[in-house]
């Protein structure tokens, strides 16, 4: 199978992954068996096997900016990299949407912080902790800390 392959497999699988999230993120299979076990867990079993076999001869290193992306020019590489994204993004996502369920913050506030926790990491899950800070009868300004996935 060709890296190409596997990032159109691995991309269609996210994409399936995100709206479920989405759109059902108040049943509990969803957020505790597809998008917060299953999923993440094809990601990581693709990640570790393409780390094994193609890290260890690949030009490159973590050490300096040059050095990741020379490491990213091999194709397997930079598709363990998209992986890796693929699946703690997906991972935050729905941290965000169990979060978001027992804070009773309000679907449609719910759906741009997907979004962009999908499209923009970071960024995505800083707009859910704003949103959740201020929206829902248990906003963080009144309720618990924060749980961990």
């Amino acid at each position: 199978m060709s890296p190409d392959l596997l990032f159109s497999i691995t991309n269609a699988l996210a994409m399936l992954a995100w709206v479920l999230l989405a759109a059902v993120p108040g049943r509990r299979w969803v957020t505790d068996i597809v998008t917060g076990k299953v999923v993440p867990m094809i990601f990581a079993v693709v990640y570790v096997a393409i780390v094994a076999t193609m890290f260890a001869g690949a030009d490159g290193s973590f050490s300096t900016l040059a050095g990741v992306a020379t490491l990213f020019t091999n194709r397997w590489l930079l598709l363990a990299g998209w992986l890796h994204y693929l699946a703690f993004d997906l991972l935050i996502g729905t941290w965000e949407a169990r979060d978001a369920r027992e804070r009773g913050v309000p679907h449609l506030l719910l759906v741009p912080c997907l979004f962009a926790t999908l499209m923009f990491g970071p960024a995505g899950w800083l707009l859910y902790m704003a949103i959740s800070r201020t929206s829902g009868p248990t906003s963080m300004r009144q309720s618990r800390p924060v749980q961990t996935l």
